[in-house]
């Protein structure tokens, strides 16, 4: 558990949570929404640290006894939202651990803290039922949503809370860490960072998951060669995909990466400028051969598959048509 100063980015929330503590405006209930792995948990986690440190900085101490019990995740002060159903948050769940425990007041601090994780779960019965604890709280009583979509929430729900959106880190921060704090090589974290699109969470994960090598070897390996398989192989590679279970949408994204990179030097000529940099005399020589049209009709095509697989189409339809526009372009 990191306080404000440990967590990369994100700084105008940082700095909204920081002067709400120090100017005593801290409000009954906050949203916070971003992807998953984009640090919701962290932030609300510091942010909770802080307003319950005994010495009632802006950063939390790590060191007086409430720092410790959070730290240990113990804190009595602090109640972490749960529900039984994966799906969903129903009314009895916050009946039963919002509702009925707000008005007993804090054990040990000034504030009691609610966190609601997978906030966008709430039924609409649920979020009634919370609506009406938002709207009359006791003083103490702090409530923040987690969400990985806001929308999903009632506009009266939306109104009364302070809703902070966590935006995507820039690639080199993302970069950075990955290689200061996990020893990645700088190419391999150029291409995590960028395949992760400002998504630290997601940056780390892949940097560590032997699915995604195995995705990177098997994709990079079709985009280096597409051009003189036939039919049978295309299909058979759709076929080992899925045998895999390797996540088609990840393998599109690579895609587009890598055809980003090859449009890119037909239009600068600067290897600087490119993701995949170690496959620089590749990227150059499928670049000599590719026109611009065609660069943006397979990249048109990645977007085509997408579109189609959200919609449910048949997978192996949509991913065979958009091989054969990569090959014939």
């Amino acid at each position: 558990m990191a306080g404000f100063q440990d967590i990369l980015g994100h700084e105008m929330i940082k700095d909204h949570f920081r002067k709400a503590i120090e100017n005593h405006k801290v409000s009954h209930a906050y949203i916070l929404a971003g992807e998953e792995g984009m640090g919701r948990k962290s932030l609300a986690n510091a942010f909770a640290m802080t307003l319950l440190c005994e010495k009632g900085l802006k950063e939390p101490c790590m060191e007086c006894h409430s720092c410790k019990q959070m730290l240990s995740d113990n804190h009595p002060d602090v109640i972490h939202v749960t529900h039984e159903k994966p799906g969903s948050i129903g009314v009895d769940d916050i009946r039963k651990q919002i509702n009925d425990t707000i008005m007993i007041k804090p054990y040990s601090s000034y504030y009691k803290i609610y966190m609601v994780d997978e906030a966008e779960k709430m039924t609409v019965q649920a979020q009634n039922a919370l609506l009406k604890t938002i709207e009359e709280p006791p003083s103490y009583a702090v409530i923040i949503l987690m969400t990985t979509n806001p929308d999903a929430f009632l506009p009266t729900i939306l109104s009364r809370c302070i809703q902070l959106k966590l935006k995507p880190l820039r690639d080199y921060v993302v970069k950075g860490y990955l290689v200061e704090k996990l020893g990645v090589p700088v190419e391999k974290a150029e291409v995590y960072a960028a395949f992760a699109r400002g998504n630290l969470g997601k940056a780390i994960h892949i940097a560590s998951s032997e699915e995604f090598g195995e995705l990177y070897r098997a994709v990079l390996t079709l985009l280096k060669n597409i051009k003189n398989m036939d039919l049978p192989a295309l299909l058979e590679f759709i076929k080992k995909l899925q045998e895999d279970h390797l996540d088609i949408n990840e393998c599109l994204d690579f895609m587009q990466l890598w055809y980003r990179d090859i449009l890119m030097y037909k239009v600068t000529k600067d290897m600087n400028l490119l993701i995949f940099k170690d496959e620089y005399k590749t990227v150059s020589e499928i670049c000599s051969h590719s026109s611009y049209e065609g660069l943006e009709a397979v990249l048109e095509a990645i977007d085509k598959a997408k579109q189609r697989l959200d919609a449910n189409v048949n997978t192996e339809l949509a991913l065979e048509l958009m091989l054969l526009t990569m090959k014939e372009n």
